[in-house]
């Protein structure tokens, strides 16, 4: 059995990583969103309701309940929750010694703060992903972190607490059903782009960001993108069972073809920390074998094998075999693939029809709960078996007590996902034991376990619709597509789902509207960083209307040009400051402000600083900013490698030096301890002596 210390250390820094280019991204953001000036100001979403204090916490789970003993409103203290998250998930990026059981658990309970008063801004998937990892990572975590020298060795499992494995197991099992149900709902939905392998072919110019290499995907063969859609359905619907698989090489596989996947989204669009999230997860189908063979470590000596170990290896490779012909006929025969050796292309098309589909979907979405159960029980078994190697009755009797509470904590989140996850298929979630029903009810405003279904249907099939031009989203028809990760232009993609029904369909846009005739400032910042380039920044517009485009990405040869636009229709009417039709939407939709702000007085140290603190990172745009902290990080990782000191450095080899006869009383001694120096003649040729 490979050992995943090395798995956990790496997913423990990946989840720091995206904390702090979570908290980063939305620290520029919170004037414009949440400010007493913002689209949403966020205190309106705290108002005390005469309950007690517990149970108000439990309800509305945000530490900004208790802002104004701080002598700060909601957005100040969302602002002090960000950037306290983004330094403490740094600083767990860079010292091991950070990487503790409390440290995950505060950026979880930051972020969970964050998304309580977040409204619309923060009701993306990613955001629950992150909640969710976010809080595995506060399993995962150790309570003690042992001196660097005294840390098992790599590849091993001596030294190991026997719980070790069990809560990160749950990342295997939380990147099993993000994938394969973001595999299934795709074609669940109908979607006519999908069940057609088309859908490849809007996706790249309809995304919300895309980045200038989604200009030349676009453009590639049709017939390869609906070969890419077949790939996608292989490696989100086929593959993920190969998570459990008992054979190592299976798993490598797998995790090689999921990071194949979420590399070639993120560059060909701007998904924010979704993917490197994902790819984070993905450090759960990994060993320590694995990784010290990659980092050039593994030193271990090959040793004869036994029949018993020869027959495993068999018996191994006789299954990656026969999975690997599986899936390749089963791609081959359910997607019809026709190799035209005329024109050098591949047919495909969808050959079973939606009614079968649903029919396997009932089949297999049980049999793969039991399929976790029973992966789950091994690593329950393991980790027991490795209970009983514990030596020292005290030392065993604290190891019981971990597994016990470790243990019980996994099939506990074991069984509250399979809530969420029986979404994807109706008659399986009826059938559930109604145990984990009434036990997910209990945590779920605490976001620990969530559904997921990513690009269920293919927005924007007849071009992408657009309205006023923004600084990351396309506008201007001349202006390439920018790359933006890892930042999340919160505005910028509610702008995008907003043009795909009426304006009605989401009411912060009249906000947004009223905000821009009032000439607020942080939410023009949203709109262009550098205000002196915004048109009206001298003086607001008498009247705000908004435009819907459809956009298509431009042809090749069209120089100069990255889009082509036409006109759809009117979005928002012209309206202006005291007009009936503003103040109806506003009333209608609840964001009449009824109760103005309580002045807060900006002499409080605390206040002054975080007022100092947006001063100085002001001139930065958000991009910027996260790309610097990028640099830092890479910057002081090269430091702590070049300071780090080096094996053969700190312990030189030993001066040679000529043997000299002891005395005769002496001469037993001297000998004996003469013995381990590599030097002396008499232990050579002891050695050599052993040896024969």
């Amino acid at each position: 059995m490979a050992g995943s210390r090395l798995p956990r250390q790496l997913f423990l820094q990946g989840v720091a990583a995206v904390f702090m280019f979570a908290f980063a991204s939305l620290y520029t953001q919170i004037p414009g969103l949440y400010g007493t000036e913002g689209i949403l100001p966020a205190r309106r979403t705290l108002r005390p309701q005469g309950k007690g204090p517990w149970q108000q916490l439990w309800e509305t789970p945000t530490l900004l309940w208790e802002a104004p003993r701080l002598g700060l409103d909601t957005a100040q203290g969302l602002e002090l929750l960000s950037l306290l998250g983004t330094l403490l998930a740094m600083g767990a990026l860079l010292l091991p010694q950070l990487r503790h059981l409390l440290v995950y658990l505060l950026l979880w309970a930051a972020y969970l703060s964050a998304c309580q008063v977040g409204q619309v801004f923060l009701y993306f998937q990613w955001d629950s992903l992150l909640l969710e990892t976010g809080f595995l990572a506060v399993l995962v975590a150790p309570l003690w972190q042992p001196p660097h020298h005294k840390q098992p060795p790599q590849g091993g499992l001596a030294g190991a607490l026997p719980h070790e494995a069990l809560p990160f197991w749950l990342v295997r099992w939380l990147l099993f059903r993000l994938m394969f149900a973001s595999g299934v709902v795709k074609l669940t939905s109908r979607c006519p782009a999908w069940w057609g392998l088309t859908a490849l072919t809007y996706h790249y110019e309809t995304q919300c960001l895309p980045t200038p290499a989604a200009w030349f995907a676009h453009h590639l063969p049709v017939w390869l993108h609906k070969l890419s859609v077949v790939a996608t359905f292989l490696i989100e619907i086929a593959v993920p069972p190969l998570f459990f698989a008992p054979a190592r090489r299976l798993r490598l596989a797998a995790f090689y073809s999921q990071v194949l996947l979420q590399v070639l989204i993120i560059v060909t669009g701007n998904y924010n920390f979704f993917n490197l999230l994902t790819l984070v997860l993905t450090t759960a189908l990994l060993d320590d074998q694995h990784l010290a063979a990659g980092s050039g470590n593994s030193h271990r000596k090959k040793t004869p094998a036994s029949w018993a170990k020869a027959l495993l290896a068999l018996l191994a490779l006789l299954l990656e075999l026969t999975v690997c012909g599986l899936l390749a006929y089963g791609t081959v025969h359910y997607f019809g693939l026709e190799v035209d050796w005329e024109h050098h292309i591949i047919h495909s098309r969808t050959i079973f029809t939606f009614h079968q589909f649903s029919q396997w979907l009932k089949m297999v979405t049980l049999p793969t709960m039991w399929l976790g159960g029973a992966s789950l029980t091994w690593e329950l078994l393991t980790a027991l078996w490795r209970w009983t190697q514990v030596r020292g009755w005290l030392q065993k009797l604290w190891a019981a007590v971990q597994l016990s509470i470790f243990g019980s904590a996994t099939v506990a989140m074991f069984l509250v996902s399979l809530v969420p996850y029986s979404y994807i298929e109706p008659s399986t979630h009826g059938r559930l034991w109604t145990g984990a029903h009434r036990l997910f009810g209990a945590v779920e405003h605490l976001q620990l376990a969530n559904s997921y279904g990513l690009f269920r249907r293919m927005t924007g099939l007849g071009g992408r619709p657009e309205e006023i031009e923004f600084m990351y989203k396309p506008g201007n028809v001349s202006w390439p597509p920018p790359v933006v990760v890892p930042h999340q232009p919160r505005l910028d993609w509610q702008m995008w789902f907003a043009a795909l029904g009426p304006h009605t369909h989401s009411p912060w846009f009249t906000s947004l509207v009223l905000c821009l005739l009032q000439g607020k400032e942080p939410v023009i910042r949203l709109i262009q960083h550098h205000v002196a380039r915004y048109p009206f920044h001298k003086q607001p517009p008498t009247y705000v209307r908004a435009q819907r485009y459809k956009y298509w990405f431009s042809q090749p040869g069209e120089q100069g040009r990255w889009w082509r636009r036409q006109w759809v229709e009117e979005f928002f009417p012209p309206v202006s400051l005291g007009d009936p039709t503003l103040d109806v939407l506003l009333r209608q939709f609840g964001l009449q402000d009824k109760s103005p702000p309580r002045a807060r007085s900006s002499s409080h140290s605390l206040t002054r600083a975080l007022l100092w603190t947006r001063k100085q990172l002001s001139p930065l745009e958000a991009p910027t900013l996260l790309w610097g902290l990028i640099l830092t990080v890479g910057a002081v990782r090269v430091m702590q490698a070049l300071l780090r000191p080096h094996p053969s450095r700190a312990s030189p080899p030993p001066r040679e030096e000529k043997h000299r006869p002891a005395p005769k009383k002496d001469r037993g001694a001297a000998t004996e301890q003469a013995t381990p120096a590599p030097s002396n003649c008499n232990s050579s040729s002891q050695a050599t002596r052993r040896k024969k």
